[in-house]
C-alpha cells in the first residue's frame, strides 16, 4: 500500500528503526535474511499460494524449504503438511485453522478494498484481520469534522502469543483520503489524526490536548495502544510500536516448523502417506565400549504418546528405524535397520496411555568420524521422525574420555545372554532424553576412559564437579585404581539437596600430580516439581557381547571404507565362529577375493554349493577365472545364469573365458548378447568389431 509520508515522518521512521534495533526488536540489516521471492519457474498456483494465501502465516524456514522444492508433487505434499501442522484437532477430517484462515481472507477481500486500489487482503486492515481475526470491539470515528476517519479495533486474550492481554489497533485515513492505514503512536502521533491541525504542527502535546477536547476516547489510544500501560508517561509509547512490530509473528508463534526441513531431507526416503506426518522428538546418542572392546552407538527416540491400532482386543503397531552412517568423504559406511512389532493387551495399554514412548537400540561401529542419520516410522499412525548427529568412534588405543551419560535410574543386568542400548559393563542405564531430573532422583553419572594407560589407572583420578550459576556447587574425586580398562565409571548423587536450577557437570581426568589431562561437560536440570512422568521403553534385544554377528557387521563397515585387511580380520573371526552361516562365509569369501586370495575363496565357498546356496556361484566363477581355470569358470558362470537369469556382466566374462580358450565364435556370441543388454560397453564393442573383421 502506498504511504504518503512527510520528511519529518521519514526521520521518525529512521529513529524508531534505530531504537527497535538497539532494543533487539528487529534484526540488523546486515544480519537479516533477505525475504525470498518466488522463482520465475514457480507455477502460478503455487506462487499464488505462497505470496497471497499464506504470506502472513508461513514461517521463514517453511518458505525457504518450499522454494527449494522442484516438483509439483513435492509442493503438494508440502502444502498438505503445512496445514496439518496447524490443525488444532488432527484426529478429525476438518482442519478448523485452515477453514478459519480462508474465511478471514474472504472477509478481508469483501470488506477492506473500498477506497484503495489494493485487494482487501493486502491492505493494513486486511493483514491485521487475517493475522489476529475479528476484534473484540470496534470504535469508529468517521463522522467527525475535527478528526480524520479513524477506526479502533480492540483485542483481548492473546497473551499466549506473547502479546499484552488487552490492546488496541488503530487505522486512519491519512489527510482524510485513500484507504485506512495502520497508526503508530511514535511514527504518526495524535497530530496526524486531527483534521484541523496544521501540517507544520509536530508537537504531539498540543495535538493530544486538542484531541482530548474533541475526541477523548480516541485521545486515550493515540499515545498508547495498551490500556493500563504506564511506560509512555504521557508521551508516544515505544511499547505500542513494539507491539505493532510483533503482530506479524503471531501466526508463527506456536508452529513447530522443524517438519519442513525434515520433509525436504527425507522426502525421497519415505512413503507418500508418511511424508506430511512429521512429529518432533527428543533424542540421545551415546558412544560406549563393551567388554569385548567393540564400540557401540546407543540411541533413543523419545516421542509423544504412541498411536496404535486396535485389532482383535489388542493394541498393535510396528516401529521401523532406518539409519545411515556416512563417512567424512560422503561415502556410505553402514546401513542400520530395525523393525519392532508392538502388541499390548488392553490392561497394558491402559497403564501406558498418555505417557511418552521411548524406542532404544544400539549398533556397533568402527573407528572414525561420521554423520549419523536415523529415520523412525510408526506404521499405525503413518508418522515419522528423525535425528541427525555427528559422531566420533575413537581409536581403541588413544587416550580419550567418553561423553557423560546422565541417568535417572540404573539396574544390574549381566550381558551374558543379551545386550541392549545403554547397557554398559553389566549395568543398564536409563538416561533422560532432555537431562531433566527431580529432587527425589538419584543421578547416575557414567563415563568411560578409552586407552587408559597402566600408570594413569594406578595413580590417576577422576574429578566430578557440579557448577550452578557459574560457581562450583559440589566436587567429588575418585581414584581410577580398581577400574578395568574397558569398564565404565559410575558415580551416584542424590539430588534432594540440589536446589531446582540449571547445572553443568564437568568430569576431569587427573594424573598423579592432579593435572587435568581430559575433560567433558554436560548440562542438566533439577526441576522443582515433585515428579516427572518417565516414558515407557521399547528396547531392541541384541546378541551378547562377543557374538560373531558384531564381527560380521564391523567387517562390512571396513569393506565400505575400503580397508580390506581390517575387513578380512573381522570376517574371518565371524566365519571361524560359525562356518555354517551363509552370510559369514559369503562375506569372508568376498573379502578374500578382493585380497586376491583366490584359493582361499574356493575353499570357503565350495561347501556352500552342497547346501544349494547358489549365490556364491558368481564369486567362485570369478576366482577360477582369475587363476586361469577358464573351463571351470565357464561352468560356474553358466550355472549362475540358469539360476538367476541373464546378466550382461556375466555374459561379458563368459565371452572372455571363451576368447582365452581360443573359441572366438563362442566369445563373439556371448559378447553380442551382452551388448544387446548394455550397448554402452566401448571396449567390448571394439573386440566384437575386431573379431568380425577377422
Amino acid at each position: 500500500m502506498k504511504k504518503f509520508r512527510t520528511e519529518e515522518r521519514a526521520t521518525r521512521i529512521a529513529t524508531l528503526a534505530l531504537l527497535l534495533l538497539l532494543e533487539g526488536i528487529i534484526p540488523a540489516m546486515t544480519g537479516a535474511a533477505a525475504p525470498h521471492s518466488a522463482p520465475a519457474s514457480l507455477p502460478e498456483k503455487y506462487e499464488h499460494w505462497l505470496e497471497e494465501e499464506v504470506v502472513y502465516i508461513i514461517t521463514p524456514k517453511e518458505k525457504d524449504v518450499f522454494l527449494q522444492l522442484n516438483t509439483d508433487k513435492d509442493r503438494d505434499l508440502f502444502i498438505k503438511a503445512f496445514w496439518k501442522q496447524r490443525d488444532p484437532i488432527p484426529l478429525t477430517d476438518r482442519n478448523e485453522f485452515k477453514e478459519e484462515h480462508y474465511r478471514r481472507i474472504e472477509y478481508a477481500n469483501s470488506h477492506f478494498q473500498r477506497g484503495t486500489p489494493l485487494p482487501g487482503w493486502k491492505t493494513d486492515r486486511g493483514r491485521i484481520y487475517i493475522i489476529l481475526g475479528p476484534p473484540r470491539n470496534i470504535d469508529s470515528f468517521e463522522d467527525s469534522s475535527s478528526v480524520y476517519p479513524t477506526i479502533v479495533w480492540f483485542y483481548q486474550g492473546m497473551s499466549r502469543y506473547g502479546l499484552p492481554d488487552a490492546f488496541n489497533v488503530v487505522f486512519f485515513k491519512r489527510r482524510g483520503t485513500g484507504g485506512y492505514e495502520l497508526y503508530s503512536p511514535v511514527l504518526d502521533g495524535p497530530q496526524s489524526l486531527l483534521a484541523n491541525m496544521p501540517v507544520t504542527q509536530t508537537d504531539y502535546r498540543v495535538a493530544y490536548r486538542e484531541l482530548l477536547r474533541t475526541a477523548p476516547a480516541l485521545a486515550r489510544v493515540s499515545l498508547n495502544l495498551i490500556p493500563g500501560d504506564p511506560s509512555s508517561s504521557g508521551s508516544p509509547s515505544m511499547a505500542s510500536d513494539r507491539l505493532l512490530n510483533s503482530l506479524s509473528s503471531v501466526p508463527r508463534k506456536n508452529v513447530k516448523d522443524e517438519y519442513a526441513q525434515k520433509l525436504l531431507l527425507y522426502k525421497d526416503s519415505i512413503e507418500v502417506e508418511y511424508s506430511t506426518n512429521y512429529i518432533p522428538n527428543d533424542h540421545r546418542v551415546s558412544i560406549s565400549r563393551d567388554r569385548s572392546g567393540v564400540f557401540f552407538v546407543n540411541y533413543l527416540f523419545e516421542l509423544p504418546p504412541l498411536s496404535m491400532d486396535f485389532l482383535e482386543n489388542r493394541y498393535v503397531t510396528r516401529i521401523s528405524v532406518n539409519g545411515t552412517v556416512w563417512g567424512s568423504g560422503g561415502n556410505m559406511i553402514f546401513q542400520h535397520q530395525k523393525d519392532s512389532s508392538l502388541q499390548l493387551a488392553m490392561d497394558q495399554h491402559e497403564k501406558i496411555k498418555g505417557r511418552k514412548f521411548s524406542f532404544q537400540d544400539a549398533f556397533p561401529l568402527v573407528e572414525g568420524r561420521y554423520r549419523l542419520s536415523l529415520l523412525l516410522k510408526n506404521e499405525a499412525s503413518k508418522e515419522f521422525t528423525s535425528l541427525e548427529k555427528d559422531i566420533v568412534i575413537p581409536s581403541a588405543s588413544s587416550l580419550q574420555l567418553s561423553d557423560i551419560l546422565l541417568s535417572y535410574k540404573k539396574e544390574e543386568k549381566p550381558e551374558e545372554n543379551a545386550k541392549k542400548a545403554f547397557r554398559i559393563a553389566g549395568t543398564q542405564f536409563y538416561p533422560a532424553a532432555q537431562n531433566y531430573f527431580i529432587p527425589a532422583d538419584t543421578l547416575a553419572v557414567t563415563f568411560q576412559i578409552f586407552g587408559l594407560t597402566g600408570a594413569l589407572r594406578r595413580e590417576g583420578s577422576a574429578r566430578i564437579t557440579f557448577i550452578k550459576d557459574g560457581l562450583e556447587f559440589r566436587t567429588e574425586e575418585k581414584a581410577l585404581a580398581g577400574h578395568g580398562t574397558k569398564e565404565c565409571f559410575i558415580a551416584e548423587f542424590p539430588l534432594h539437596d540440589f536446589p531446582p536450577a540449571r547445572y553443568e557437570i564437568r568430569v576431569s581426568v587427573l594424573d598423579r600430580t592432579k593435572k587435568e589431562i581430559l575433560s567433558k561437560e554436560a548440562p542438566f536440570f533439577v526441576s522443582p516439581v515433585a515428579s516427572l512422568p518417565r516414558p515407557w521403553i521399547n528396547a531392541a534385544v541384541l546378541p551378547p557381547a562377543g557374538d560373531p554377528y558384531y564381527s560380521y557387521l564391523l567387517g562390512g563397515q571396513l569393506m565400505n571404507k575400503n580397508d580390506i585387511p581390517g575387513a578380512k580380520a573381522y570376517f574371518e573371526a565371524a566365519y571361524e565362529a560359525n562356518p555354517e552361516s551363509i552370510a559369514y562365509a559369503s562375506s569372508y569369501g568376498e573379502v578374500l577375493f578382493r585380497a586376491e586370495e583366490y584359493a582361499a575363496v574356493k575353499e570357503v565357498l565350495r561347501p556352500l554349493l552342497e547346501s544349494e546356496n547358489y549365490g556364491v556361484l558368481d564369486l567362485l566363477a570369478r576366482s577360477h577365472h582369475a587363476t586361469g581355470e577358464f573351463e571351470t569358470a565357464l561352468g560356474y558362470y553358466k550355472d549362475f545364469l540358469s539360476h538367476y537369469g541373464t546378466s550382461y556382466p556375466v555374459l561379458t566374462l563368459i565371452g572372455d573365458c571363451y576368447y582365452r580358450l581360443g573359441e572366438k565364435e563362442e566369445a563373439l556370441r556371448a559378447w553380442e548378447k551382452s551388448l544387446e543388454l548394455n550397448p554402452e560397453q566401448a571396449k567390448i564393442r571394439e573386440l566384437v568389431d575386431s573379431l568380425k573383421k577377422k
